[in-house]
């Protein structure tokens, strides 16, 4: 198994942030397998849909009416609201797994591998990503 740590600024607003083309640039050459993806934070997740045509926002839309940025959080350290990031996870989870085939993501026409982070106290994130040869 191949793998390897990368970073990611993410801001300090919500973010569903497109990992595809550092995904497809990673497994290329590799061969047939599986390319396994996770965040190392119990505030972030991993999602594969649709970028640039509104899904994105839709989904952060979706998670902001969900999980609202206010006082309601038994979690409440940092800026308000921030216990709703520690919630995201159970929705969004933080691994994601794809079929890799010939050295090339194995996704639908429409599908990106996106980072959704709510957490605006931390900007920086980590990505694992992992190689399991076929």
């Amino acid at each position: 198994m191949d793998s390897e740590t990368r970073s990611y600024r993410t801001g300090g607003r919500d973010v569903v942030l497109d990992l595809t083309d550092d995904c497809a640039s990673w497994v290329a050459g590799r061969g047939d397998g599986l390319l396994n993806l996770f965040v190392p934070h119990a505030t972030a997740g991993l999602a594969i849909l649709e970028t640039g045509s509104g899904s994105d926002d839709d989904l952060l839309s979706t998670l902001a009416d969900l999980l609202p940025a206010d006082e309601r959080w038994r979690h409440r350290h940092g800026t308000p609201g921030h216990g709703r990031s520690h919630v995201m996870p159970a929705l969004v989870p933080p691994y994601a797994t794809v079929p890799v085939l010939d050295g090339r993501l194995a996704l639908g026409t429409w599908q990106s591998i996106c980072l959704v982070d709510l957490n605006v106290d931390n900007p920086d994130r980590e990505v694992r990503f992992s190689f399991l040869p076929g």
